[in-house]
């Protein structure tokens, strides 16, 4: 088959030879299919007919490219929808049993929903293959926004550091999204938290070919793990903390070792900072204590890290040097002080559930679906009616399938988007609707935002328009519920460590024993359970 561009028939869809090549492909076993034709975001009828051959013939699973991402660029497109194809089914089964051992959920009034790639929860029934590649670490912006916010920050940068690599993202009144985006080498058209993530974790293992040092790629996973969980894994950047004296064996939980039952072991790993200490002299020269080969290593991390902040933030534009560093993740907090210096940002905020920040803040994500339409015309006053007519479909369409969620009409929002691109160029900005010289207006902004010009000679395109429907539910209290204590309380411990090149008797303080805006002169360690 074939459609052109404007719509008209190529080639007539060979109705018979796709039946025979689909029963040919269900005989061989296959239960699932993608189905993507050229201009099939625009003109969806042959892929309309296909779909309803696959679904006669049994297949269990149809994906069709113009419901699963109605937006041009052909790769891009079959990609995501071949993607949806191959996991929903998948995830069809996760959820049946995860459903299956929640007996009586839905007796007793409760609902089972799962997180989105694009920020918002969906009902378990409507979770689709190609939203859920992201949604764990999209959970963790929405807690980072929804606390921030809470505690009074409203520009904000994501610091999410775990044991295998580093998520950052940025926040300055609205989420940010991409709609196209490359993940494990595979071109996805989807709606997406903008999340931009960097092989720098506690787990990242250190290396020195001979005369540099270098932080990851590699991670040392859960098992091995880093040297001082007593596996017998590699120097890691976790070992580094140790090393320094900022983490203390005595304040970890003793799950490590073969049988999960000793503490972490900072013998070990004195003993292997000395043996790298001594490779590096004698290879190069530099005649380094253990420290501060550690102290090295760790700066590496903290510099990727910084530089992959920077590329979602000062390279698109923005100053963070008055943003709040909000730092979650298993790691977070050991990095926290370094990454906001390396920045010049002066303030960070870690929540006390920052340890399971992404879990949190699922709980704390609002339901939403968004609803896309490709336009590909030339923006001027005369196109407005019919993008007008375009989002009142799609809005109407989504506010549909919230209120089939469950969610009360009163609870139900709207915004409307507009994707525009200078003709000529192929980056799209996303503006909101509104009339014509407001939408420009917004554009030109962006764009100076983005680029540090505007081209007002140019032409506009319109390339999509994009309605986000959300079904709000109560505001959460976030408000601390604990009691302050009536004095200040002293440290539980001090230890040597080492900081800035130089050694200190650190203090170390539960968190919970803090009072609230209480001051603690530096160097000082904060330790929590989370």
């Amino acid at each position: 088959e074939r459609l052109g561009a404007r719509g008209e028939v190529v080639r007539e869809l060979d109705s018979d030879r796709a039946r025979e090549g689909l029963q040919r492909a269900y005989d061989a076993g296959l239960r699932a299919v993608a189905i993507v034709f050229m201009h099939g975001y625009r003109y969806p009828q042959h892929e309309q007919r296909v779909a309803a051959l696959a679904r006669e013939i049994g297949f269990t699973q149809v994906s069709v490219s113009h419901e699963v991402s109605p937006l041009m660029k052909l790769v891009s497109r079959g990609d995501t929808t071949v993607v949806d194809a191959y996991l929903s089914p998948i995830l069809r089964r996760y959820v049946d049993r995860v459903e299956g051992e929640l007996h009586g959920l839905t007796a007793s009034g409760g609902r089972l929903m799962f997180m989105q790639s694009n920020g918002g929860l969906t009902d378990a029934h409507r979770f689709q293959g190609k939203d859920a590649i992201l949604s764990g670490p999209a959970g963790g912006v929405v807690g980072m926004v929804r606390t921030a916010k809470a505690a009074g920050f409203h520009q904000l940068i994501g610091f999410d550091m775990g044991g295998t690599s580093t998520d950052v993202s940025h926040y300055t009144g609205e989420y940010e999204r991409a709609f196209e985006t490359e993940v494990a080498g595979v071109r996805l058209r989807a709606p997406m938290m903008l999340i931009h993530t960097v092989a720098a974790g506690g787990g990242s293992i250190l290396h020195f070919d001979g005369a540099r040092y270098r932080v990851g790629p590699e991670s040392a996973g859960a098992h091995p793990g880093p040297a001082c969980y007593r596996n017998g894994g590699p120097l890691t950047v976790t070992d580094c903390n140790v090393m320094l004296g900022k983490l203390q064996p005595e304040h970890f939980p003793h799950v490590f070792g073969p049988r999960a039952d000793q503490p972490l072991d900072g013998l070990i790993v004195r003993e292997k900072f000395a043996r790298l200490a001594e490779l590096i002299r004698e290879a190069t020269g530099d005649a380094r204590t253990p420290e501060q080969v550690a102290e090295g290593f760790l700066a590496i991390a903290v510099e990727n890290m910084a530089n992959a902040i920077k590329r979602i933030s000062v390279q698109r534009g923005y100053d963070v040097s008055e943003y709040t560093l909000c730092c979650f993740g298993g790691a977070g907090g050991q990095h926290a002080c370094g990454v906001a210096d390396s920045l010049a940002i002066k303030r960070v905020l870690l929540h006390p559930q920052a340890g399971v920040l992404s879990a949190f803040g699922m709980g704390l994500a609002d339901l939403r679906l968004m609803k896309e339409q490709a336009v590909e015309a030339l923006f001027e006053a005369a196109l407005l009616p019919r993008l007008e007519e375009t989002l009142a479909s799609l809005q109407e369409e989504g506010e549909a399938e919230m209120r089939a969620q469950g969610v009360e009409a009163t609870r139900v929002q709207s915004m409307r988007k507009v994707h525009l691109r200078y003709q000529g160029s192929d980056t799209a900005l996303i503006v909101d609707f509104g009339d014509l010289d407001a939408i420009i207006t917004a554009f030109e902004a962006a764009h100076r935002q983005r680029f540090g010009f505007v081209s007002p000679e140019k032409g506009l395109i319109a390339e999509a328009v994009q309605v986000e429907v959300i079904g709000t539910g109560d505001p959460p209290d976030l408000t601390h519920g604990r009691a302050v204590p009536e004095q200040p309380p002293a440290p539980i411990a001090s230890y040597p460590a080492v900081t800035g090149g130089e050694h200190h008797i650190v203090p170390f303080y539960q968190r919970d024993h803090l009072q609230v805006d209480q001051p603690v002169p530096g160097p000082a360690v904060v330790i929590e359970s989370t």
